[in-house]
């Protein structure tokens, strides 16, 4: 439990006057993002995007490297269909408002368990991928983000430099997270005085585990969600409801 109570759900108000007061006063912000934000968007969760077509697969059909290696194919036609959404989506006053405080703080570091780029749409610099960007593609032959060939017609895409096969630049079910996005990432929790957790579930491992650093470490850690969660009994402050409308009300807040 949190040395200090989160105040009532239905009130956000509290909560988010004592997040501004924080941020005020911080010298390293870290955010991490998760999927809500990206849901105000339009973009479905990952588990949320198993529907239609898709709705008889299981994660591990979809998105692991062994149905990959199984049948590529098959597996890219679903990629494809989510990047198709992913190009659609426009960022949401949520992202913006966070490009935004970057700018009034002296140093924050983003964090985000989404693949879609909009982070970086919206004007953030330096984002930390933790789960990669599905926009992007990665040889698996030479191990690097790679260009297409354009030799190769309707077949799967080709890396442009060996001709290898190519596959999403994204962490699939049994992969390790990058190192480089891992160590930043555990940086920015251990080194920022205040931490805000926003539209993530805090179930999925590394990424739950760093608000409890950044907590262990002495700082101010807030979450930001339409629902609670299990991270939700140990921060200092709760606020409830659609971070496309509390992150730019937190700015105003904070003030210029």
């Amino acid at each position: 439990m949190a040395d200090d109570q989160p105040p009532p759900a239905s009130s956000p108000t509290p909560g988010l006057d004592r997040v501004a007061r924080a941020l005020s006063g911080a010298r390293h912000v870290c955010v991490l993002t998760g999927a809500g934000i990206s849901a105000e968007s339009g973009i479905p969760t990952f588990r949320d995007a198993l529907t239609g077509l898709w709705e008889n697969f299981r994660p591990e059909e979809l998105a692991s490297p062994e149905a990959f290696e199984q049948d590529p194919a098959f597996v890219w036609k679903w990629y494809e269909w989510r990047r198709e959404l992913v190009r659609r989506a426009e960022p949401n006053p949520g992202h913006h408002a966070l490009a935004e405080l970057a700018r009034r703080v002296p140093r924050l570091t983003l964090v985000t368990q989404n693949v879609d780029g909009l982070h970086q749409r919206a004007g953030s610099t330096g984002v930390i991928e933790y789960h990669g960007n599905i926009l992007r593609d990665r040889c698996v032959v030479e191990q690097v983000v790679a260009d297409r060939s354009r030799d190769v017609g309707g077949e799967l895409p080709r890396c442009a430099s060996c001709g290898g096969l190519l596959r999403p630049d994204v962490v699939w079910f049994g992969e390790a997270i990058p190192r480089d996005a891992l160590l930043r990432a555990d940086a920015g929790a251990a080194d920022c005085d205040v931490f805000l957790s926003i539209g993530t579930s805090s179930l999925v491992y590394p990424a739950a585990g760093l608000a409890d650093e950044a907590r262990r470490r002495g700082a101010f850690v807030a979450e930001i969600n339409k629902d609670a969660t299990d991270l939700s009994s140990r921060v200092h402050a709760v606020v409830r409801g659609p971070s496309g409308e509390l992150l730019p009300e937190l700015l105003r807040r904070l003030g210029p």
